[in-house]
């Protein structure tokens, strides 16, 4: 991080894409507090950080998926006209900032190159790239044709096998398809009878077919420079938006086998930026990568002001060159209250009992007396993610992303 004359760190100005997560606000909060003044590129009508009183201003921009070129334009004159000093990417728009950097001049950019990126991001390549620097991980084949589809489901149902089916390109979780009893409709569960090809599949939009490991599912996020790691944080959830959705609570986890695991990989791929990783410990305790998200995910909610994130945001040659990484020390668990309300319908083994406990023992991440109004935000942000998924006929979690999401275009 840069230094006034006097030593003391200097106010930045920082620009925020991606502002409709809860993570941008987390972040544009935590930015605030230490003293930075924050702006904010979205492309969605409604989102939490337009209203927050901890970003200076927010710009409605081009989406990035349908209007890339206007996009990029619109980031390289607000960075210009701003006189922004740091770029923060948050979710999938990064891809498409990653592939014009050239475009974007007078300011850091917190993102890697855009082949590494694409290579994180691809379920199949991330498992081969892991294989090749040597980590076990779960048997995982690409299925880019029908063909391919049911003799691998096939096989599976032939063996007795468990296996799960994604998207190469998605997110969420939102069209996983777990072992079981298969219902027949997308996102449910696959195993008692033939599991019917996915619409579209194609070599342009793969599927992967990956090896069911059972265990404990361990998420983390990380910044680091050049392969060495800035910042760290690993939790778990036991709660979720259905079977396999994405996480609505976010506990802190010790791991030291999957801080180990990250700080092996992103030191053979010399990685910089934002990055999380989805695990499995295995009842053998073997650990066994999942997924990588090249982008911030929900551990940000876990760090308190006094943690040290932003340091390692701004300034990850400091730390890491003093070999300092910054962790969440306040122990506090973080949770998205509305959908974990919605958990409480269903609140699964330990039922309400369990399901109040964690509910009265963490912080809503939007809530803040201070800073009213992104609770408020967010019902206009479901609505008008919910008018959109029927309008296009998707999930309602689809259309959250739908303008921003990259799937390998």
């Amino acid at each position: 991080m840069t230094t006034d004359p006097t030593g003391n760190p200097a106010v930045l100005n920082v620009l925020i894409t991606g502002g409709r997560a809860p993570v941008a606000l987390e972040l544009s909060r935590l930015l605030r507090d230490a003293g930075h003044r924050v702006y904010v590129a979205e492309s969605a009508r409604h989102h939490l950080c337009r209203v927050s009183s901890a970003v200076e201003r927010s710009y409605r921009v081009p989406p990035p998926r349908h209007s890339t070129a206007a996009y990029i334009d619109e980031l390289a004159r607000l960075v210009e006209e701003l006189g922004i000093d740091v770029l923060i990417p948050l979710c999938e728009e990064i891809f498409y900032i990653s592939a014009s950097l050239d475009r974007i001049i007078g300011c850091r950019v917190l993102c890697a190159g855009p082949e590494m990126l694409a290579r994180l991001h691809h379920k199949a390549d991330f498992m081969i790239w892991a294989r090749e620097l040597g980590f076990t991980i779960p048997v995982t084949r690409l299925l880019s044709n029908p063909e391919e589809w049911n003799n691998q489901t096939d096989e599976a149902a032939r063996m007795g096998e468990a296996w799960v089916y994604k998207p190469a390109y998605s997110r969420f979780a939102s069209k996983v398809i777990l072992p079981g009893k298969f219902t027949g409709e997308q996102g449910g569960l696959a195993g008692s009878r033939r599991l019917a090809a996915p619409p579209g599949l194609c070599p342009a939009a793969p599927w992967v077919a990956q090896q069911f490991i059972k265990g404990a599912a361990i998420c983390t996020y990380s910044v680091v420079h050049q392969g060495e790691l800035a910042a760290h944080a690993a939790y778990g959830s036991g709660y979720r938006t259905g079977k396999a959705g994405a996480s609505v609570y976010f506990e802190p986890l010790e791991h030291p086998g999957a801080f180990e695991w990250i700080q092996r990989f992103v030191r053979a791929t010399g990685f910089s930026g934002q990055i999380g990783f989805d695990f499995i410990q295995a009842e053998d305790n073997v650990l066994y990568p999942i997924e990588c998200n090249p982008r911030a995910t929900s551990g940000i909610h876990l760090f308190a002001p006094e943690d040290g994130l932003v340091q390692a945001l701004l300034g990850p040659e400091l730390l890491a060159q003093h070999g300092s990484i910054s962790i969440p020390r306040s122990g506090k668990k973080a949770m998205l209250a509305l959908p974990m309300l919605a958990c409480g319908l269903r609140p699964g083994p330990g039922g309400l009992n369990r399901w109040n406990r964690a509910f009265r023992a963490a912080e809503d991440v939007i809530f803040r007396k201070e800073d009213m109004r992104p609770f408020r935000e967010q019902f206009r942000v479901v609505y008008h993610a919910y008018r959109l998924a029927r309008q296009n006929k998707i999930s309602v979690t689809e259309a959250l992303t739908e303008d921003i999401e990259w799937n390998g275009e």
